[in-house]
């Protein structure tokens, strides 16, 4: 799923019942909720205000004292969190519960009602109601999020609206490539607080690739002990931009089986599902430079490649290999909850396969027609195990060739054409087109720092349509929904990985949440400028959008 350096197209694409948020500059939502109105007067957090806890609600808990301790560290209020019984009256209070919530809004879904007397907030599951608090926060001034007390007098006030809301995707996601650059636990917690924010609720990292393996298998120690290391920081950039260099001067490093916990639960606590890949039967370099029998020749295989398609391939035909990755998932299925497994599958040079006497015995004993056969045998083979421990295989479009896996759910990154292919063949569906969705691209010309190629600007991003035109009715549930991809290879830091993700992923935080019928493009620059104030009081190193981005010509940096 990587690297079309093509010349992308812009197109642009509402109404808001209510009135419209982008109108009043102190209602800058983003993503646009779906109904909102606004109402005389406001109500003002004091030292007084109640965070009130439905007592039956067991989410309702948790997130309470998230926002308890989001508006301590910036307001410098102490907020009680107490338990509320869903009679007594309230007064000057946060009321978060599951009394009146509208079940029409689905789990996801909230409504939000803030006047004078206080504020209410109601969900029928506990992601609801942390979404619905991504947006109260929205609605007080942008300081809020800084880390430490605000500076200055600031009115701590809500506006009084009414807020009904929800979700258009199940999949609103980043895909995060960890394997090209390395980064540290904390700063993915960092990422997932900022997906969160945005109601993003679907985290793809890239943990396999050819210069680095990033998960800890004890089975296998040498791939986190050799593989997840290069002799340098490569991909041509300045080593001193780098900033995930070992003890001993070795570039790289790997997640812990502890760490990935912690970040799972984090992102639990977030609502944010971490979803792992492990490449196969390609891109595997870092994985057969340690164990090079898995491979069809047995090598050598170098780490220390820059980008591209190299011959770092599992071999079909081995069994030994199956085993193999059979026994990395099942460490992988123990630290990772997440419904669906990505195995990518793409991007795999089959020459070594024409080649190998395994391969080819393997392809007459199965009745295989050829090389694309083969690699649909191996993914059929991965997806057989993964659904008997419950799981979903995730693949690149590249899966289809060949036959597709019978329950196999497909990224379509190579246009929106593979989606369409197995929409109509009844399998799930992530639309991650290059056109709209690849934030390795460039943003602007000229200025700006190396990238893999390619225009991707932000009203680019916000034009995406997840769902074609010609996909029957009854065929767009297939649809999951769409998300950004961060392919690092020119992501020396996690700084960088910033700039090229927001205000990107504004957008498409938007183009996964919003209905279409809302979105206008000039509405959403007018609450960019305000929540572009949110993104500095956190620090975020994100793009300023420039007035010539999308000037004609401005289309090949």
């Amino acid at each position: 799923m990587r690297k079309a350096n093509a010349v992308l197209l812009m197109v642009v694409g509402g109404f808001l019942s209510g009135r419209a948020v982008g109108a009043d500059k102190s209602l800058a939502l983003l993503p646009q909720p779906l109904r909102v109105e606004r109402k005389a007067g406001a109500f003002a957090l004091n030292r007084d205000t109640a965070i009130r806890i439905d007592k039956g609600f067991a989410d309702a808990a948790s997130i309470g004292k998230q926002l308890a301790a989001r508006l301590r560290h910036s307001t410098g209020l102490n907020l009680a969190v107490t338990p509320w019984d869903g009679e007594t009256a309230v007064h000057n209070a946060i009321v978060l519960s599951a009394k009146n919530a509208d079940a029409a809004l689905g789990p996801e879904g909230y409504t939000l009602e803030a006047t004078a007397d206080d504020v209410a907030i109601a969900a029928t599951a506990g992601s609801g109601l942390f979404y619905g608090v991504q947006t109260l926060l929205q609605l007080l001034p942008p300081q809020v999020f800084s880390p430490t007390k605000a500076e200055g007098s600031v009115a701590w006030t809500i506006p009084a609206v009414r807020i009904e809301d929800r979700p258009r995707f199940r999949w609103r996601g980043l895909l995060l490539d960890v394997a090209r650059h390395f980064f540290h636990k904390e700063e993915v917690k960092n990422f997932l607080d900022l997906m969160a924010q945005h109601k993003l609720n679907t985290l793809h990292v890239h943990l396999t690739d050819d210069q680095g393996w990033r998960v800890e298998i004890k089975r296998y120690p040498k791939l986190t002990q050799l593989g997840a290391w290069r002799k340098d920081i490569g991909f041509g950039l300045d080593p001193k931009q780098g900033t995930a260099y070992g003890a001993d001067g070795r570039y790289g490093g790997f997640f812990t089986q502890e760490d990935v916990r912690e970040i799972v639960a984090y992102a639990k606590a977030r609502y944010v599902t971490v979803v792992p890949e492990i490449e196969m039967p390609g891109h595997a370099g870092a994985a057969l430079s340690v164990y090079p029998e898995f491979s069809c020749t047995g090598g050598p295989f170098d780490i220390n490649v820059d980008g591209g398609v190299f011959h770092g391939i599992y071999c079909p035909g081995n069994e030994a290999a199956l085993a193999f990755l059979q026994n990395v998932l099942s460490e992988v299925l123990e630290l990772f909850p997440s419904r669906r497994i990505c195995i990518c599958g793409d991007e795999v040079p089959k020459d070594n396969w024409r080649k190998c006497g395994k391969c080819q015995a393997r392809m007459r004993a199965e009745n295989l027609k050829n090389e694309d056969e083969l690699q649909s045998y191996f993914v059929r083979r991965i997806e057989k195990y993964l659904n008997a421990h419950g799981r979903i295989l995730v693949g690149a479009d590249e899966i289809l060739e060949g036959g597709l896996a019978p329950n196999a759910t497909v990224f379509s990154w190579r246009g929106m054409g593979g989606g369409i292919t197995a929409a109509n063949a009844g399998h799930d569906v992530i639309m991650i087109p290059t056109s709209h969705c690849y934030f390795d691209y460039y943003q602007a010309k000229p200025g700006e720092p190396k990238a893999i190629g390619g225009f991707l600007p932000l009203e680019t991003v916000y034009s995406f349509e997840p769902i074609p035109p010609s996909l029957a009715a009854d065929r767009v549930p297939h649809i999951l929904g769409t998300g950004g991809c961060l392919w690092s290879e020119y992501f020396p830091n996690y700084a960088h990985v910033q700039y090229m993700t927001y205000p990107r992923a504004c957008a498409m935080a938007e183009v996964t949440w919003t209905d279409p019928k809302l979105k206008k493009w000039e509405d959403f620059r007018n609450r960019l400028d305000t929540h572009l104030q949110r993104l500095r009081a956190q620090g975020v190193n994100y793009r300023r959008p420039r007035p010539t981005d999308n000037a004609p010509g401005n289309s090949k940096p």
